[in-house]
């Protein structure tokens, strides 16, 4: 893997400090050595420093190509994983083999805690859609974490809370008939609300990724955007997409 990380979670070549795992690149020509900012990642922000060197002395840090599976359906649940660079998606495969796309993970999300809690195997898997960073803390840590750090602890409730609400969602967006709505809802579920009260869906998957996980064909995801575009409701950039007309979109969503 050639690319090279941009986070707020990782640097390269700095010094270490005692909030920092170390990890080393090995697609490039030279190693490269990299800092993994473990307090600027939401759900260890937190830790006292008993328990940041605790996660410290534990944590594995993995590289992955795009499409690389990081998570296999069906395997152990034996470590919480974080990602710090790049995108991924969740997928479950139906019984006729077709990929459905469940929900996408930006750097600094965690996951895998599902069977890190009940010590079960893996109930999707997760795939790079780019490169990626991905950090690995064992169950037995994650679990420590959980029963005895109560910043920890309140931010995985509300995380499983806005989990159930964000499934909800998603589901009554798939009992939509008309296909079109279903991708304007779509693009609602993801749109956030930037500097100056822009709304843009950031780290836009690609056509083919959001026609997986809406139960549709990518040509129709692309002809719906281009008639959003032609309609200056959105624009289209790089890896995002900018609502211009939030009020249009909207109505459409609404139908």
């Amino acid at each position: 893997m050639t690319s090279k990380p941009q986070s707020e979670f990782v640097t390269r070549n700095a010094p270490p400090s005692a909030d920092t795992a170390t990890a080393l690149t090995q697609g490039e020509p030279s190693q490269v050595n990299l800092q993994i900012h473990l307090r600027k990642i939401p759900l260890l922000a937190e830790l006292n420093d008993d328990e940041m060197a605790r996660v410290k002395a534990d944590i594995r840090i993995r590289q992955y190509a795009k499409r690389d599976v990081v998570l296999q359906k069906g395997a152990a649940g034996d470590s919480l994983l974080f990602l710090l660079t790049g995108s991924l998606q969740v997928i479950d495969i139906t019984e006729d083999g077709r990929a459905i796309g469940l929900r996408m993970l930006q750097p600094g999300d965690f996951f895998g805690e599902i069977a890190v809690i009940n010590g079960t195997m893996r109930s999707a898997s997760v795939e790079a859609l780019t490169p990626v960073l991905v950090a690995l803390l064992p169950r037995q840590t994650a679990l420590y974490l959980f029963a005895h750090s109560p910043p920890v602890a309140n931010q995985m409730l509300r995380f499983l809370a806005e989990k159930v609400q964000r499934d909800s969602e998603f589901r009554a967006l798939l009992s939509i008939n008309n296909t079109a709505r279903r991708i304007y809802c779509f693009i609602n579920l993801l749109k956030q609300t930037k500097d100056g009260d822009v709304q843009v869906v950031e780290n836009l998957p690609t056509h083919q990724d959001i026609a997986n996980m809406i139960n549709t064909s990518r040509e129709t995801v692309t002809r719906t955007l281009v008639a959003l575009a032609q309609q200056g409701i959105v624009e289209k950039g790089t890896h995002r997409l900018i609502i211009v007309k939030p009020d249009a979109l909207q109505k459409l969503v609404e139908g």
